[in-house]
């Protein structure tokens, strides 16, 4: 319904993709006047770095595409419009992620897969075949652990209206981050990525298999193969969050 909506309105779709591909690939440009100055940031090169910025940011977008729209959740509790999505026979989760969707968010997916496929092509790598897949692992496993940041952080909405910022703080936030090599941030940073909030399986543990770079942590080579086993993890903590939170939840009665 929301898609046919957007698409009865064709010219300004475009623009607005248009507009969210010009946006999203500054914070790239970003990066490339860095490299104006130097050759290399934390040790790594400008490819390395886009490999960095074009996962993350697909995982981001990709999952910002399909859940994004729960970070409206506090809305809905405030205005006991929520009260409505309970009654029908379809997940409450799903009602709120489809909320709004929007086919102006391939923007950012878009973009980054562009960095990617460029930084693939630059960069010098000895393409094993557990590197090759690798890659595409990192792309759905990022994506999920993504997915389950949104919908983890909106479940405290069910008991602090004003927590999207704070869902917004490790979404984008952590994406912006992960643009960069883990070597330019402090170890005890790094480790909170690996042990608490598991942006570093997005892509910086991937990558340091993929790239051959050595762990700043000095962690068992597995680590860096546990992408899905911390997609589920965070998937299943994220779930157990929403049920938690729906349980708790107190209807306004509309």
């Amino acid at each position: 319904m929301w898609t046919r909506a957007i698409m009865s309105y064709r010219a300004s779709f475009v623009l607005m993709l248009v507009a969210n591909l010009v946006v999203t690939f500054l914070d790239f440009v970003v990066v490339i006047l860095m490299f104006r100055h130097t050759d290399q940031l934390g040790g790594w090169t400008l490819p390395e770095l886009g490999f960095l910025y074009g996962t993350s940011g697909f995982a981001l977008g990709t999952a910002n595409l399909l859940v994004g729209s729960v970070d409206g959740l506090g809305e809905r509790i405030r205005a006991g419009t929520l009260d409505t999505m309970l009654i029908r026979p379809a997940p409450a989760l799903a009602q709120v992620c489809a909320e709004r969707f929007s086919l102006r968010r391939l923007g950012r997916p878009a973009q980054a897969v562009a960095v990617l496929a460029w930084s693939l092509a630059a960069l010098d790598v000895d393409w094993t075949w557990d590197r090759v897949l690798l890659v595409p692992v990192l792309l759905v496993c990022g994506t999920a652990i993504f997915a389950a940041i949104f919908v983890g952080f909106a479940a405290l909405q069910f008991w602090w209206g004003e927590a999207k910022e704070i869902q917004n703080a490790f979404t984008y936030g952590g994406a912006t981050v992960l643009h960069y090599p883990p070597t330019v941030f402090a170890k005890e940073l790094v480790a909170g990525t690996v042990f608490g909030i598991p942006l570093a399986f997005v892509n910086w543990l991937p990558a340091l298999h993929i790239l051959d770079r050595p762990d700043p942590l000095g962690l068992p080579a597995a680590f860096r193969f546990a992408s899905p086993l911390a997609a589920v993890l965070a998937l299943v903590v994220a779930g157990l969050a929403w049920r938690a939170g729906l349980r708790a939840y107190r209807g306004t009665g509309s």
